[in-house]
């Protein structure tokens, strides 16, 4: 599910910022499902390998990979104060997650699930 079109990238204020977020979305095989729902949120998507996707908006970056043990591991650069709302995106898909977000020391911050 590859949506490269003129929807906006992620803010230069995020670009410099190293991965502060990653998380598991539970019970989940199919990236390419996953995808497909936060294309239709708004986000951009794209393949970045056999059967991962780079999802993007203007305040979060991140990829998603499928493991062997039915899970989807995500990892990227999201805005601090829009964690929650990564969360109820994920809740609102119907995706068990859980996230850790860590701090520019690489500082677990906050965890969050639904």
């Amino acid at each position: 599910m590859d949506i490269p079109d003129g929807r906006q990238g992620l803010d230069r204020q995020w670009n410099d910022l190293r991965n502060n977020v990653c998380g598991t979305l539970r019970g989940c095989r199919d990236a390419s499902a996953v995808a497909a729902r936060f294309a239709g949120a708004g986000w951009s998507s794209r393949s970045s390998s056999w059967h991962g996707y780079e999802l993007e908006t203007s305040w979060c970056r991140i990829e998603i990979d499928p493991t062997d043990d039915a899970d989807i591991l995500l990892s990227g650069v999201v805005d601090p104060a829009r964690l929650d709302e990564l969360g109820r995106l994920l809740s609102g898909f119907g995706l068990p997650h859980e996230l850790e977000l860590t701090d520019e020391n690489d500082v677990l911050a906050r965890e969050i699930s639904g």
